[in-house]
């Protein structure tokens, strides 16, 4: 692509015939991906089965490092780092890509099942930033992991084929609401009314609920105590779908952040080995702070990094902080882009447009940059030129207007160790919603960015 930036042009409208099939082609195996990849923990599976079938192997299970070798790191099934390692030492700086792997959901309570006058539900808190309103009258299904007192552990997955049952979140009807019609939209629907219908069945001498945990038994041998080991999340059980005419846009629940990790993971994939290493980050729990010890506040990165130094011979944690320091990062997360059906909420001059490429974020944070990583202006000049040498459609993106918008990343996380970081990801729209909307320019130039960024020196 020979025009790399522009406002007034898309990526369509700078694309040649090759380019737009690449796109389509691109967005097909991404939906594929998007309907495999449900929970973090799908995700973690399915990046895992493609990373072995190219030849990388388990970090752990490795006595040396030299160039070339392609190897990752399974963090409790929810988080994984996908290394090629470089011809230089690890020591010398690493090429970061990091993304996340959780997103919005309902997660199920530990005790969770209730019945209200013949209707079943299990009652959930729900996980990171949500409107609640949009989470009724929608098809959800449930999707995790649970184990019987036995230490069996048992997959659940219900939903996402079309023989399956759907679970269902009601709301009230137009004619009763007149009493919740006066409310805000953050209290129209309540947290603790996040309630998923799942049965109604009753049979003689039997309630509903005993129903419903008698085919637990029967099916999982489950019982209602176990609920209290379980990992169960209710998600969109909506398929990824094209929209509009000419098929530009992709509709999808866990677009954020899956769109930048499904190119961080297909960038490492393809990325040409270089001087030096690369490593695909694809982290969890970004959406709630970061937090557990399956996200970036916790030590397994840190981990990762001293035992790819250790296997070169840099053994302190000094050694740790020097190839901090000599390392780049891309913060793989996406942005908001210009709504024209709310433009109040944007400034348009430095809003991502949607269809205008990846989305360069030089800070987050809110009002007066809190909680931003800020990146300098010659990391940021180092990124354009890799971008515009590579032909990458990119833009500028802030999120939303200084005293209306703000969201974090694990940015700031990483340059604290002394990384050279800078937002960078895909613009969307309806971000946080069950079905959230991107374009699929936005989207191959987002695996174009990273691979590129991935062979830079």
């Amino acid at each position: 692509m020979k025009e790399t930036y522009s406002r007034t042009k898309t990526v369509w409208q700078r694309m040649n015939e090759e380019e737009r099939k690449a796109t389509m082609a691109y967005g097909e195996d991404y939906k594929e991906f998007l309907d495999i990849a449900r929970t973090e923990r799908l995700a973690v599976t399915e990046i895992v089965k493609q990373a072995e079938a190219a030849g990388f192997i388990p970090l752990y299970d490795c006595k040396e490092l030299k160039a070339g070798d392609k190897v990752y790191w399974n963090q409790k099934g929810k988080s994984v780092v996908m290394a090629v390692i470089g011809e230089k030492p690890v020591h010398d700086g690493i090429k970061i890509v990091g993304s996340h792997l959780d997103t919005p959901r309902l997660d199920l309570k530990g005790n969770p099942v209730r019945e209200s006058d013949g209707i079943v539900y299990f009652r959930t808190h729900y996980y990171g930033g949500i409107k609640k309103y949009q989470w009724t009258c929608v098809p959800l299904a449930l999707i995790g992991v649970i184990y019987t007192k036995s230490g069996k552990k048992v997959e659940i997955n219900i939903g996402m084929k079309d023989e399956d049952p759907i679970f269902y979140i009601s709301d009230l009807l137009i004619h009763m609401a007149q009493d919740q019609m006066k409310k805000t939209l953050a209290q129209g629907i309540t947290g603790e009314q996040l309630q998923a219908i799942c049965a109604t069945h009753s049979e003689e001498n039997m309630q509903a609920k005993e129903v419903l945990l008698k085919f637990f038994k029967d099916t999982y041998d489950i019982e209602e105590e176990d609920f209290a080991t379980a990992e169960l999340e209710l998600v969109p059980a909506m398929k990824s779908r094209d929209v509009g005419f000419d098929r530009s846009l992709i509709a999808s629940y866990g677009q954020d952040d899956r769109v930048c990790s499904y190119a961080n993971l297909r960038a490492i994939l393809e990325a040409k080995p270089g001087m030096y290493t690369q490593a695909a980050l694809l982290t969890d729990k970004e959406e709630i702070g970061s937090y557990g010890n399956t996200g970036m506040e916790s030590s397994y990165f840190v981990k990762v990094i001293m035992k790819m130094l250790a296997l070169q011979g840099h053994t302190s944690l000094l050694d740790f902080y020097e190839a901090m320091e000599n390392s780049e990062m891309l913060s793989a997360d996406v942005n908001s882009c210009l709504d024209p059906m709310f433009p109040e909420v944007t400034e348009k001059d430095n809003s991502s447009l949607l269809g205008h490429g990846i989305a360069l974020t030089k800070y987050t944070g809110s009002r007066g940059k809190s909680g931003s990583n800020d990146a300098n202006a010659e990391f940021m000049n180092k990124v354009r030129n890799i971008f515009n040498k590579a032909g990458v459609a990119w833009q500028i993106g802030e999120l939303g207007k200084v005293d209306q918008g703000g969201g974090g990343t694990i940015a700031f996380m990483m340059a604290n160790w002394g990384c050279e970081v800078v937002d960078c990801g895909t613009s969307m729209l309806s971000m946080h919603s069950p079905y959230d909307l991107l374009s699929k320019a936005d989207a191959y130039q987002t695996f174009l960015a990273y691979k590129a960024f991935f062979e830079s020196e």
